[in-house]
């Protein structure tokens, strides 16, 4: 006797979301680099971002403010978490030049020690990512 299949779960969709403290700006600066750009705007405090193959919810949050009961409060100084935004991009210098001009900080640069260009990088509000350039040319 055979026992009933399992339903298999669907595959979620994932978003990513940035929480800044000034929604204006932090528009700006993720436009200006990469080219998100905003697809709706839900309510006062919150956009939604094309990010090409990705969502990004960009919420506005005061620094101080907590994401729950047991979480710190949000500071915005620079800061780096484990899950970050990667973004794999054409033209990594001048990605990291559009970075500078933006007012976020290029912090090291890996040219050479992989497989693609890396740089790590914040936003101006202390956000960590990663810029990825294209692969190295053989």
């Amino acid at each position: 006797m055979s026992s009933p299949k399992k339903k298999s779960a669907s595959r979620p969709s994932v978003h990513a979301s940035i929480d800044v403290p000034d929604l204006e700006k932090g528009l700006e600066f993720y436009g200006t680099v990469f080219g998100f750009k905003e697809i709706s705007r839900p309510f006062e405090s919150m956009a939604i971002l094309d990010a090409n193959n990705m969502t990004i919810c960009m919420h506005a949050k005061a620094a101080g403010t907590k994401s729950s009961k047991e979480g710190g409060p949000r500071k915005y100084e620079r800061h780096w978490t484990p899950v970050h935004l990667d973004v794999h991009v054409e033209d990594f210098d001048g990605v990291l030049e559009s970075v500078r001009k933006a007012g976020g900080t290029i912090e090291m640069e890996f040219r050479n020690q992989g497989p693609r260009p890396a740089g790590f990088c914040a936003d101006p509000f202390g956000n960590g990512f990663c810029v990825i350039g294209e692969p190295h040319k053989k």
